[in-house]
């Protein structure tokens, strides 16, 4: 017999290069997608400028990780505020 459990894990970012888009779509809060598009339509007029553009960025994005570390990580884990307490629980399974 086969084992056919799987266990999921998250995939490396391969479609990305250095994560800048990434890294400005979550702070400013669009889809980095749109960011990429951009730059790819760019890419058809100046490859330099594009380059620039996006090393620019990409120093911005590092410098502002740096002074400010955790700024996403605070933002992303909240706590419910559905969250019953463990005496409201236990109430609740002692009714049922």
């Amino acid at each position: 017999m086969t084992d056919n459990t799987t266990t999921t894990t998250p995939a490396a970012p391969r479609d990305n290069l250095f994560g800048v888009c990434a890294a400005l779509g979550e702070d400013f809060g669009f889809n980095p997608l749109w960011l990429r598009l951009g730059f790819a339509l760019a890419l058809l007029f100046s490859l330099e400028k594009v380059l620039l553009a996006y090393v620019a960025l990409g120093v911005l994005v590092l410098v502002s990780r740096l002074l400010f570390p955790n700024r996403t990580r605070t933002t992303a884990i909240a706590a419910p505020t559905t969250i019953a307490s463990e005496v409201e629980q236990e109430e609740y399974r002692q009714a049922a």
